[in-house]
């Protein structure tokens, strides 16, 4: 596959996609998997269940393409499914756990947030010791993750790791502005009482 067939616009190989053309989505998936695998993993908090939820995410993609209409981009649409099939598995299981991030920019939680950014991301470029110092920081931040419910840990995934804006995470949980908001803003400071009692 070239690199110029990899770069085509989404909404190219949807309407491809649309016509039955199965490389087209094949592209699509692989272009988002590996994105839409790290967010099921932030908010389910378990591995076997976030290969599961991953496939059955693009299964329904697949099912569903059809009757994509575009009003969203197929980026928000892929992650709406994909988040509410695992917000559904959490509520059936309730054996989950979720938590966020505070917008304030206070030294513990730019910290906070600097470990979630680790936590998804793989640098084995830096020296030992800053290697050991951000893999303890980032255990530290995914086991506060995991401490808060689940809808506010979908709101810290998609807006701090993501880095997804207002209006697309409101799109992608089909809640109001002013929802994602307060949530982000409880979420942000139930995760700071929780690293702190964590540090202590």
């Amino acid at each position: 596959m070239s690199a110029a067939s990899i770069n085509i616009d989404d909404s190219v190989l949807v309407q491809r996609s649309q016509a039955g053309d199965l490389e087209a989505m094949e592209r699509l998936i692989l272009k988002y998997q590996g994105r839409i695998y790290n967010v099921i993993l932030k908010i389910s908090g378990n591995a076997d269940d976030t290969a599961e939820l991953t496939q059955e995410t693009f299964v329904k993609v697949i099912e569903s393409i059809e009757k994509f209409k575009g009003r969203s981009s197929f980026y928000t649409w892929v992650f709406r499914i994909a988040v509410n099939l695992t917000l559904n598995y959490c509520q059936r299981n309730a054996r989950m756990a979720t938590r966020s991030l505070d917008a304030e920019d206070n030294e513990s939680d730019s910290q906070a947030r600097q470990g979630l950014k680790e936590f998804l991301s793989d640098d084995s470029a830096a020296d030992p010791a800053v290697l050991a110092q951000r893999r303890e920081l980032c255990e530290l931040a995914k086991q506060a993750l995991l401490r808060l419910e689940e809808p506010q840990r979908a709101v810290m995934v998609l807006r701090d790791i993501e880095g997804m804006n207002y209006a697309e995470i409101a799109d992608v949980l089909n809640i109001e502005l002013g929802t994602v908001r307060s949530r982000l803003s409880r979420a942000r400071s139930h995760l700071r009482e929780i690293l702190e009692a964590m540090q202590k």
